[in-house]
């Protein structure tokens, strides 16, 4: 074990302090094991690595990548943002409300805490500004919210998860619909408590509301809602793969984008490559994390710390603290995607070890992750929306704005821990 952990630390810290990407440290790191470690068994990398790519149901992540940037770029969060405006307006904190409402909706199509925030963002900000709305907590709400686009399901993250973990898709995306719902309520808690305290921070509206305008705006968002609908119905149900799902998806997105936004032939182009784009730096992340994996499976790694952790009798809750303390960590210097799948070939056979359910870690793992996203330096979300703001709001204001909802978070981890059904009630009463 000596040996492993020497070659893992200074192969990750020399390969990744010398520049290179995340993918290519991690990979090289998994050959050195190999090769030193292993007996020299690196061709059992290139096994590895074809048989991860051949899944039919990684197949599914170029295609939710290319869904969420149709509907970024097609207009159709801004359609969704004025249709649930007027339902908040009277309400303490209004569009800061709306805000989580519709990270919460895009979040059920984008699959992504990045697009979600920077889709929302772009809209809401410049508007909520202009009416006076204290600008670190629009940050700090667009930043929080913008993390429900890896909960809410189809999520980027569980569906990763799921492909290296060999877990059913469809358990893991109905498994984050109440706790995506439960931490959304969660932050609109928030906001309402706080804008009770100081008004300043959001001005009232009190401009007259008619009970007939809010729900025809309401049922104007039906072209998206039933895109919502036939992509989880169709997984839910086993009428089709996630893979399929994801394919019919991408089609409807078109003809909605195309139909209810504005969607054309140069949007098209510009969402294919950077969905492109996308895919291809999480892909190789993926390859690089699969060669490391497969060093850290074959030289019997996760069985030595569950022994280990078995022998010093320091229990499953304790075991689960650690790890979410080494996500934290680890969050404030990885993004979301590439922490989850660096660290999953240790965790997930340790987790499952000590008797965790794997649907149920997968929704921990998901909202650890999410909470990296809002933690600096590194903290995407906070990134994205600074420049969205044109830097009106700094990087360091906007972290302490989404302080708040970063404790919301771990409460939610907390909440799940002490009561797991929340997010397994549903796999296990639908699937």
């Amino acid at each position: 074990m000596t040996t492993f952990w020497s070659l893992l630390l200074g192969g990750l810290i020399a390969f990744a302090g010398s520049g290179l990407a995340l993918g290519a440290a991690l990979g090289l790191t998994g050959f050195l094991l190999l090769q030193f470690a292993a007996g020299g068994v690196t061709f059992v990398a290139v096994d590895a690595v074809w048989n991860v790519f051949n899944s039919f149901t990684l197949s599914a992540i170029p295609l939710f990548i290319m869904l969420g940037e149709i509907m970024l770029r097609s207009g159709v969060s801004e359609r969704i943002y004025t249709a649930l405006t007027p339902l908040f307006r009277r309400v303490p904190g209004g569009l800061l409300h709306t805000n989580i409402a519709v990270c919460t909706l895009f979040g059920a199509v984008s699959g992504s805490s990045l697009s979600t925030a920077a889709a929302v963002g772009s809209v809401a900000y410049p508007e909520m500004a202009k009416r006076g709305y204290d600008r670190r907590m629009v940050v700090g709400s667009l930043a929080g919210g913008g993390t429900l686009g890896l909960l809410i399901p189809p999520s980027l993250s569980l569906l990763i998860y799921g492909a290296l973990t060999e877990t059913s898709i469809g358990r893991l995306f109905m498994a984050g619909i109440i706790p995506g719902i439960l931490i959304a309520v969660l932050f609109m808690g928030y906001i309402l408590v706080r804008c009770l305290m100081v008004p300043t921070l959001a001005p009232r509206d009190d401009q007259k509301l008619w009970l007939r305008k809010i729900l025809l705006d309401l049922l104007g968002l039906w072209p998206f809602l039933v895109l919502i609908i036939a992509i989880m119905g169709s997984i839910t149900y086993g009428i089709a793969t996630p893979t399929e799902a994801a394919g019919l998806g991408v089609l409807a997105t078109i003809v909605v984008g195309r139909f209810w936004g504005s969607l054309d032939i140069e949007t098209l182009a510009a969402s294919l490559y950077n969905a492109i784009l996308l895919y291809a730096s999480i892909a190789f992340v993926v390859m690089g994390a699969t060669i490391l994996a497969q060093a850290v499976s074959l030289l019997g790694v996760p069985q030595a710390i569950l022994e280990s952790v078995e022998a010093i009798d320091l229990g499953p809750a304790t075991v689960l603290a650690i790890v979410v303390l080494v996500y934290l960590l680890l969050g404030c210097f990885f993004d979301g995607l590439s922490l989850m799948i660096m660290t999953l070939p240790i965790v997930f056979p340790l987790m499952t070890g000590l008797g965790y359910d794997a649907i149920w870690l997968g929704v921990i793992i998901t909202i650890m992750i999410e909470i990296g996203q809002v933690t600096p330096p590194v903290g995407l979300n906070l990134s994205v929306l600074v420049s969205v703001t044109r830097e009106e709001v700094t990087l360091g204001a906007a972290a302490l704005a989404t302080i708040p909802y970063w404790l919301l978070l771990l409460a939610g981890v907390a909440l799940l821990t002490a009561m797991p059904q929340l997010a397994l009630y549903l796999p296990n009463t639908l699937m």
